[in-house]
C-alpha cells in the first residue's frame, strides 16, 4: 500500500518541476534484521517507504539508504546520533552538506517542511534578510539548533523551515528538527511542552514559532561568551 495517493504524487511533481541542482536524501535506518532490542525505531519502515515515494517523483533526487549500525562512521561523520534520521543535501557534482537533518517521521505537517526543504537545497539559497546575513556572519563556532515539533502542529513548519534556512546561509549553523513524540527522552530533557520549542546550543530555548528578528535576537547570545557561560551554568545547574 502506498503512502502517498495520486493526488498527492501530481502536486509534488509539480512541486519539484522546478528544482535546479540535485538533492540527495540519506536515510539512517534500521538493517534488515532490526537494530536490535536496545534501540527500537518504530517509524523506520514507514520512514523508509515514504522517502522512496518521495524520491521516485523526480529524476533531480536521489536515496541513499544507511544503517544506522553497520554504518555507524558514517553516521558519526553526518553527526546523526538517534533513527529515522534523514539528511538533505546538495548531490550531483557538486555535492554539499548544509547541515540540514530531520529526525523522525517527516508526516502530517511536517511533511510540507521536507517538500520545502528539498527545494531550498536545490535553490542553494535562502530569502533572509539582510540584517539576519550580517548577523549570520560574525558566528565564528558551530551553532546546532534543534526545533522540537508534532506532526498536528501548524506552526511547527514555520520554525523549522526558518532553521533549515539559516543552515543553508551558514556554514557554522547546522539544525534539526526532532518529532517530539518519538524521542520522549529528549522531550524531557528539553521540557518539550508544547511545540514548536527551539533549542540552540542547548542552552537557549525559544518557545513558539517566532518571528526571523526574534530569533536572530536570541541566536546572536552565541556570540557572547560571558553570557552563554551563564546560561550553559543555569542549564547544568537544572539537570543536576
Amino acid at each position: 500500500m502506498t503512502l502517498l495517493n495520486d493526488d498527492i504524487r501530481r502536486q509534488l511533481r509539480d512541486a519539484f518541476a522546478d528544482l535546479q541542482e540535485p538533492v540527495k536524501l540519506v536515510l539512517f535506518t534500521q538493517g534488515e534484521s532490526g537494530a536490535g532490542p536496545a534501540l527500537e525505531c518504530d517509524y523506520c519502515a514507514e520512514t523508509r517507504q515514504l522517502v522512496e515515494e518521495l524520491a521516485a517523483l523526480s529524476d533531480k533526487l536521489s536515496l541513499e539508504v544507511r544503517d544506522f549500525v553497520a554504518e555507524a562512521e558514517a553516521a558519526r561523520q553526518l553527526g546523526v546520533d538517534k533513527i529515522p534520521a534523514l539528511a538533505v543535501m546538495r548531490g550531483g557534482d557538486r555535492p554539499q552538506d548544509y547541515g540540514i537533518r530531520l529526525y523522525g517521521l517527516p508526516s502530517g505537517y511536517e511533511f510540507a517542511t521536507l517538500v520545502e526543504d528539498i527545494r531550498m537545497v536545490s535553490r542553494g539559497s535562502v530569502d533572509l534578510s539582510a540584517q539576519t546575513l550580517a548577523e549570520l556572519d560574525r558566528l565564528t563556532s558551530p551553532v546546532h539548533i534543534q526545533v522540537y515539533v508534532t506532526p498536528t502542529c501548524p506552526y511547527c513548519p514555520r520554525a523549522v523551515v526558518l532553521a533549515h534556512k539559516l543552515a543553508i546561509a551558514s556554514p557554522w549553523v547546522t539544525a534539526d528538527m526532532v518529532e517530539a513524540t518519538e524521542f520522549p527522552h529528549l522531550a524531557n530533557r528539553y521540557q518539550v511542552y508544547g511545540v514548536p520549542r527551539t533549542v540552540i546550543n542547548d542552552v537557549i530555548h525559544i518557545e513558539g514559532a517566532l518571528p526571523e528578528q526574534q530569533v536572530i535576537r536570541q541566536l546572536v547570545q552565541v556570540l557572547d561568551g560571558p553570557q552563554m557561560d551563564k546560561l550553559r551554568a543555569q542549564w547544568e545547574a537544572h539537570l543536576n
